[in-house]
Order: structure tokens, then sequence, then C-alpha cells
């Protein structure tokens, strides 16, 4: 069926003796004058969406409705958004491939054409998750580190191999080449793609890491999604997504000196958590913005999950233009690219009063002050001044209440590691000098910021960095910093705070600072320009000096991959229940993320990383007290070793350059290395299913038929054939439960569920790798869920000390009327073997974090029907619908607590019977000794594609059943 819109098809050319079509917004403006308005990214999604008006997947109502597109109207309507391309990682990229792998062998199996089964779109699956921080500060870290990387995960690579040849449109960034989201920023992207027939559109993608977002800053619409929604996508499905509100927010005024792009970005998470940005779109504009550089700006959108925004979209600009132009686009494509936005009218960041928002939040920059996150969760902003105080505070407060739950007393004790297992070439640093009187507050010559002074007792604050004791062993306390990491595609893919912390580890080396051996330093970029330009800046030897040699290219410590402690600190950790510390430039710290038994985790700037580094604990206020004492024994200040904006601007020079950036691309493919040279996979349109512990074929297909089963009709009052009765409680959990305790990426304990499945299949405990890279293998995902070592079931009861036990436990409630605590999983497969459904109660943010498929994926297998929560993060609600399993949210201020559930209880789930997109349903609670009662609930199902999903059993059957249809 033609185009409804074909009559706003325009001609642009760009000067370079090149044109091209496009569909033209002021076009289509003239009949819809409110597109002039139109927030620019849904200006950018609304253009797609003329694009693909054919009548059937895009219809010209769902132009309509997006070009009349109100800021405050009610949110009913769906949007049928098809992107131009689709991004992965490793670690969701090789369960997608095991799905698709699936697919066509359940169209084999069915006599239809494998060949149906193949992107639509482009694929890219950069490898990034699979390097671990095994060895550290020292020259050869990065090629010990990747011989590892390719020794664990060569089953893996061989898969992708398979992958390579088996599908057109499916690429591969091998390992070592740096994280998905600067690869994408600095090579992927293009800005602007055009058809075969000439017409050119806007690039967009979704992609299946949550951080997809920070292609935002360069103007590109893209958002993370799950695997399951990311196959769709690849192949021919629109992404369908509930019409959004844009949330504006203005920044005015300027950084002040000494302030970074990581403050602002923690200053942004904080204050728009506070605005509840959840679903929305955030857009950005106003002065402020136009002066922020792209990697600031890309800083900013890489952590819009973390502030729960969709997006965090930055227009693009004449900054945008000179990001292009320095990581090597050839000028041609920039100025086509130009020329394309200045058509659509959509070239500049729009001023105050040009836009439509449903809101506007302002903050001015003036008033971002140097600032951590932590130690629990990112959105919890301390300043810089404030940190020591608020560890001290929360050391002693309840869970409940965010904090640890300790005594107060044993604060400041500290405990012996004897002769902890540190390499032999790194120094040890000699007693630090501790004042007879207390220092005087830091001058702050380079911060223009002033924060209200926190004074500690001195002399104990000392005592918390003076490890070393008589014989070579060291002591450990609370507070210390165990693992401090530059790291993260947030941070490490601006040149402004690599640099800086360069400079700064500069001056503490030539003042005579030293990081203690013990502490786990590592310098993980996101590209390997950033080592090529720290390097000719002449910083990279200094930060080498003080423990931060290259670890690897890839997201290592943010992800969890932060490689194992000593087992002495790790023994002394566990016997103590100390809380230890890592600070990390990343952009996650919940719970057990970094370490398992690190339970402080904050986010920082590179440069304070380094410097808590140097200090050695959080008890330590860098603003009142000295940072450490050089080789003299005079007290260096954080004022003494800070950059100031000059220094960094003067080195920027190093970081911006074309030529490099396009010499080091070209290497994808053809210079991938030797090892990943050596990985050899299998030929053939299907995969054999060789026996493994990595990639096994998954369960989603067994049963698989091309027609639905038969539905009986409705009759009146009957409730349809998606109630569900008689259902057991697996577990009762509070707020903010992420997906990292549903299905943690970390490291496999032997006496976990999976380590035990590990172990009968002959897999040593050193080869267990983690859970992220084994998310191939569904037998160990579906026992990996709800495994986390931190997560809270609070249906267990509370020990005399008031807190829960940890880990992925239940109290499992037998036919008989036994009682016994288990495993989650243990529990879940005596429940399926009884042909009984169980479900699943929480609080708010339930699902908050990664964007981890295999958090629906495991719950699913593991039989539970429905989750009931008081609110779900966008990305979990939707991968729970596309795994046929029920998100309902309680609704007003009802919650588990507040209904008196305990876990003993009996549930009916009774939705409605049509499935109508967040409807009531009625739950009835049976409760021993007790009347039944009934109580109303929210449908999550949001928008009628999701119905169809959920009625198929899943996005994937779905997504089968319309490629084998003809």
């Amino acid at each position: 069926m033609p185009n409804a819109f074909a009559s706003t098809l325009r001609t642009f050319k760009a000067g370079i003796g090149r044109s091209g079509q496009y569909y033209s917004l002021p076009a289509l403006a003239e009949h819809y004058p409110t597109v002039k308005r139109l927030p620019v990214s849904l200006r950018i999604v609304l253009e797609s969406v003329l694009r693909h008006c054919d009548g059937r997947k895009v219809t010209t109502e769902h132009v309509e409705q997006l070009a009349n597109w109100k800021p405050n109207a009610e949110r009913t309507t769906e949007i049928p958004f098809t992107v131009a391309r689709v991004i992965l990682q490793d670690f969701t990229g090789v369960p997608l491939l095991a799905d698709l792998a699936a697919m066509r062998s359940a169209a084999q199996r069915l006599g239809k054409d494998v060949g149906r089964i193949e992107p639509l779109v482009p694929v890219d699956l950069v490898v990034d998750h699979s390097i671990m921080v095994d060895h550290y500060g020292k020259k050869d870290a990065i090629d010990l580190n990747m011989k590892l990387e390719f020794q664990r995960n060569r089953e893996r690579y061989q898969f992708m191999k398979w992958g390579m040849q088996a599908f057109d449109t499916f690429g591969v960034v091998p390992p070592g080449f740096g994280i998905v989201h600067q690869v994408n920023l600095e090579y992927l992207a293009r800005g602007i793609h055009q058809r075969a027939d000439g017409v050119c559109y806007f690039d967009s993608l979704v992609g299946t890491d949550s951080h997809t977002t920070m292609i935002n800053g360069i103007g590109v619409v893209g958002w993370g999604v799950g695997g399951i929604e990311g196959e769709a996508a690849m192949l021919g499905q629109p992404v369908y997504f509930l019409t959004p509100d844009v949330v504006g927010l203005e920044l005015t005024g300027k950084l002040r000196e000494g302030c970074t792009a990581t403050d602002l970005v923690l200053t942004v998470t904080e204050l728009l958590r506070k605005h509840k940005v959840v679903g929305k779109f955030v857009e950005f504009f106003g002065e402020g913005t136009r002066s922020l550089a792209v990697p600031d700006r890309a800083t900013i959108a890489n952590m819009a999950p973390e502030y729960g925004a969709t997006m965090g979209f930055f227009p693009v600009d004449e900054r945008t233009i000179d990001y292009f132009e320095g990581t090597g686009r050839s000028k041609d494509e920039i100025r086509f690219l130009e020329a394309y936005f200045k058509a659509q009218g959509m070239f500049g960041v729009p001023a105050a009063g040009e836009i439509d928002y449903s809101t506007v939040v302002r903050l001015d920059l003036g008033e971002v002050t140097p600032s951590l996150s932590g130690p629990k969760r990112p959105q919890d902003r301390i300043e810089l001044g404030k940190v020591a105080g608020t560890f001290r505070s929360l050391f002693s407060r309840p869970i409940s209440e965010n904090g640890f739950n300790q005594s107060a007393d044993v604060l400041l004790t500290r405990h012996l590691v004897e002769r902890p297992n540190v390499d032999e070439d790194q120094e040890h640093v000699p007693d630090e000098h501790i004042p007879e009187n207390p220092p005087a507050p830091l001058a702050a010559p380079r911060f223009e910021v002033e924060m209200e002074a926190n004074k500690p007792t001195m002399r104990a604050a000392h005592a918390m960095s003076v490890p070393l004791v008589e014989g070579g062993g060291i002591t450990i306390g609370n507070g210390d910093v165990l693992i401090a990491a530059i790291t993260s595609c947030t941070n490490t893919s601006n040149p402004g705070v690599l640099l800086a912390a360069g400079l700064l580890a500069k001056k503490a080396v030539e003042k005579g600072l030293k990081v203690q051996p013990h502490i786990k330093t590592s310098l993980s970029p996101g590209s390997r320009i950033v080592t090529e330009y720290l390097q000719d800046a002449g910083l990279l030897p200094y930060l080498e000096q003080l423990g931060f040699t290259l670890a690897g290219y890839g997201c290592m410590t943010c992800i969890g991959n932060s490689g194992d402690l000593t087992p002495e600190i790790n023994q002394a950790i566990s016997e103590s229940d100390l809380v230890c510390a890592s600070v990390l430039s990343g952009n996650r710290n919940f719970e057990a993320r970094i370490h398992p038994n690190i339970k402080a985790n904050f986010l920082a700037s590179p440069p304070l990383v380094v410097a808590y580094a140097i200090a050695g604990t959080v008890l330590k206020d860098l603003m009142t007290e000295p940072v450490g004492q050089g080789e003299d024994g005079k007290d260096v200040w954080l004022g003494d070793i800070w950059p100031s904006s000059d220094e960094i601007h003067k080195l920027m020079k190093y970081a911006m350059n074309a030529r490099r950036y396009r010499a080091n691309y070209a290497k994808v493919k053809t210079e991938p290395g030797v090892l990943w040279e050596d990985i050899q996979g299998v030929a053939g349109d299907t995969y054999n299913w060789p026996k493994s512990t990595y990639i096994a074929e998954p369960p989603f297909f067994d049963d698989f038929t091309l027609e639905l089963p038969e539905v009986a009709p409705l009759k009146v009052g009957d409730p349809g054939p998606n109630v569900i009765r008689d259902a057991r409680v697996i577990a009762l959990f509070g707020d903010s439960i992420t997906t990292d305790h549903i299905s943690p990426a970390g490291s496999i304990k032997d006496t976990s569920p999976a380590g035990r499945w590990l172990q009968a299949h002959g897999v040593l405990k050193p080869d267990f790798n983690s859970y992220g890279s084994r998310r191939g293998n569904h037998e160990v995902m579906m026992r990996g869920t709800f495994a986390n070592v931190r997560i809270r079931n609070l249906m267990l009861p509370p020990g005399a000390d008031g807190s829960r036990e940890e880990g992925g436990l239940t109290l499992y409630r037998g036919a008989d009327g036994r009682v016994e605590k288990m495993f989650i999983y243990d529990a879940a497969m005596k429940y399926m073997a009884e042909g009984r459904s169980t479900v699943v109660f929480a609080g708010e943010e339930y699902g908050t974090g990664s964007s981890r498929d295999w958090a629906a994926k495991g719950t699913q297998l593991l039989g539970i029907k429905a989750v009931v929560a008081r609110s779900f993060e966008r990305i979990h609600r939707s991968n729970l619908v596309g795994m046929g399993v029920l998100p309902l949210q309680f609704e007003g201020d009802m919650s588990w607590q507040t209904l008196g559930l305990t876990g003993d209880e009996m549930i009916d789930i009774i939705p409605d019977p049509q499935l109508r997109p967040q409807s009531q349903a009625v739950m009835v609670i049976r409760q021993p000794g007790a009347e039944s009662r009934e109580v109303k609930l929210r449908l999550r199902i949001d928008t009628p594609i999701e119905v169809d999903y959920y009625r198929h059993g899943g996005i994937l059957p779905y997504v089968l059943r319309q490629l084998l249809a003809a």
C-alpha cells in the first residue's frame, strides 16, 4: 500500500554535489501546525512513523495522533516506532542470538524456510562485558586479562562467529575495542541514513543495554530494551510504546571551576528522580545546554536509566558537528547530516519558550558542586564535603533507612590481614605521619564552591589510612577503599574527566603521594583512543605509578567484573562483617553489584576516584583533611593536586584527532586481533547445538505451533482463560528491587543452585565465570534467578537484631503443611512439579536497573505467573509482558504490607477477560483461619500490542508466527 503521506516527500541539497529525498516535517506541519512546537525528540519519532505509514502496522491515525501531541493529555495511545538499527553487547547479545538460532531450529522442525529468520535492520554486537579485572597494577595486566577472557569465553565467541556467517546483517566488534556505547558514539552512529531509493532519515535505534541512551548526546533517538523486544525490532517489528510525556530540562549558567560532567550528571540524576520522570522523555534545552560539549552531553544522556527516563535527549547543533569532525567522520557525510537537519528545521538547541513540554524543570549549572553518589543507589548524591559524615551516619542506621545496621562502637575498629597476596612489584606506602593538631580546612584554591565543613576527630580519621603493621601485614577497617576503578561508559568516553584524572595523578606523584598496594586499582577505558591520548599527553605513566594501569577495554568493574579481592581480605571482611568501600567512575552502585563483599559503593568522577585511592578511606573528609602526606612528610590537600580547567583545555587537542579515530576503527575489520582471529565457529544456516555449559537451545519454542491454542468463546460472567488460581507466594520484596537482584551478572557461588549444576556437569569452581557470561544457557540462568547474595525475601522472619537473611531464599509450603527454608529456585521446581503457580509481591521501582531480559525470562521459567508491585521500571515491566508474565500494580497507598501478607496465603488473580490495557484486575487472598478478601489491582499490560504478545505466550512466539505464517 502506498504511503498516505507521499505528498510530504521533498528534496534537499547539501552543497557537495549530493542530494536526497526526505519525508518533510515542515511540510507535514502545513496540515498539523502543532508539529512546529513538538519536542525535537518526538519529531524524530514522528518522521519514522510518517515514513513507515503503510496502512497496516503504521496507519494514518498513528501519524495524526503523534502530530497532534498535546503536552498534558491522557496517555492512552501507542506509537509504532520502527528503528534504523539495533545495537547489542555480548551479555545480552548472546542470549538474543541463541533465541534467533532457536527460531531457525523451530522453523526447520516445521519444514519452513529458515532464511525467514533474518534481521531486517543492521545489528551490531560489541563485545565488552566479558573481560574481568583479574590482574591489575602492572604493565601486562591487559594482556593477561584478555588471555583469560578468551580462555573462559571461547564457546561464546565461537557462537558469535557462527552468527556472523549465518546472518547477513549481523556484525561483531571484537573484544578489545571498547565499550558498546562509546564505540557507538565514536564509530557506529552516522547521524542519518539513506535508502537505496534515495530517501534519507534520522538515525535511531534500540539497544539491549539500558545505557544505550548515551547516544542521545549526539541527537540520536534511542533507548535500552530487553533482548526479547530487541529481537522483535531487528526482525522488522515496530517498537511499540505508550505516547510519552516530554519533560524539558532547561540548563542555564555554566559549571564552576573544579566541577566536572560527573558532578553534573549526579546532580541531574538526583533532581529528576525527585520529579518522577519514569517512562518519560527528557529533553535538554537552553543556553546552558548549548555550552556543553558532546562528551558532557553523552555523560548526562548515559544515566537516563538512573534518573528513570526513557531518554535524556540533546538536539543536534554546532557542538554535534564539532564532535563528528573530531571523531573522524568524513566531511561529506557531516555536511550531508547538517543539511538534512536544517531541511527538517531541527538544527540547533531550542531556546526557552520555543517548544511545548509537558513540564519544565530548571537547573543552574553554577549550583552544581563536587559530589559522589552512594553508597547503594546512584540517585543518592552526597556533596564531597559530606561523604565522611554520611558514611558515619549510615553505618549504624537500619537497612530500611539505607543504612548498614552496624554498631557505632565498631566503626573505627581495625582488623589484621596477615601477608595479603599483592603483587611483589607493587610498592608499599610508608606509614603516614599523624599530626598532633588537626590540619586547617582546605583552602580549595581551584574550587569556586563553598561547602559546609565536616570536622571529624582528626586522629581517628588519619588512623583509617595507616594499614601497614610490622611483619608485612595490613589492617583494614570500615570505610576503607578496597576497589578504585576508572571505568564505565559514563565517564571514560569523556576526555575532560579522563585528562583531569591524569593531571591529578601527575601532581600527586610529583608531591610523593602513593596508593597502597592492597587497593585494587584499575583503568578500563571505553575506547582505545583514551589510552592513546593519555599517552600522548604524557599522563598515562603517572596513572600507572598510582596503580591505575590499563586492565582492559570493557565495562569491567562497573558491571561487577571487578575480579576478586585476595582471600585474606575477603576473609577479614566476612569474619568481621566490615563495611568496606569501592569508588568508581561508573553509573550504578547497587548492593553486591561491584563485589559481593563490598557493601558501600560510591560513584565519582575519575579524578575523585584517584583522590580516594590515595586517601584510602571514605572516612577522610577531602574538603577539611589532607589527601595524604608526601615523601617529605608534608600534608597534601586536594586543592594542591586538582587540575584547573585551563590545564585540561590545553591537553584537549590530544583527545580529538580525527585521523586517529579513523585508523583505530578501520582495524575492526582489518586487524581484529590474533586472539579473535584464532576463534573458529561452525558454519551453516542453523546451529547444531553442541553440548556446552555456555550455549544451549532455549526452551521457549519446544512446543511451538503456528496456530494459537483454541480458546472457547467467552460467556457472560466468564472470567476468561487468563485467571491464576491457587497460587503460592514465593517472595515478598521491598522497594528498589533491581534486575541485578533478580538476575545477577556477577560471580556464581559454588553452594548456589547454579554452582551445584555447573559442578554436576564437570565445571570446576575456578571455571564458573559469571552469570552474565552464561546467559546463553537457560539451565544456569533459571537457577541464578533471584540468586543475588544481597537480595532479601521479607517472607523470612527477621533475626534477633531485626535484620533479614540475605540470598535467594524462600519458605516452601508443601501440600502436607510443612514449611521449609530453601533457595527460591528449589522451591519453584517443587511448586511446578505440583502443578502450582506462584506469584511475587514487591514495593516501588520493581525491576530498576539494567535492561536484563533474563530477569523476565528467569521469572517465567520458574513458573511465576504474576508480579504484583507498587510500581515498575519501564523496561522490566515490558519484558515481563514479553515473556507472558502478568505485571500488576497496587492502587493508591495499597501494598502487600498494608494488606498484611506474610507468604502463607493462597492467591487468585482474575484479570479483565479481554485483557484491556491498564484495566482493573481482582486479587483474591485466602489465608489460613481467615475469610477470603478481594482487592482491586491495575493490570500493567499497557498497550494493545502487548495484549497480543501476552495471548501468544510472549513476544517471541508472536513474532515467529508472523514470520512463518506465509
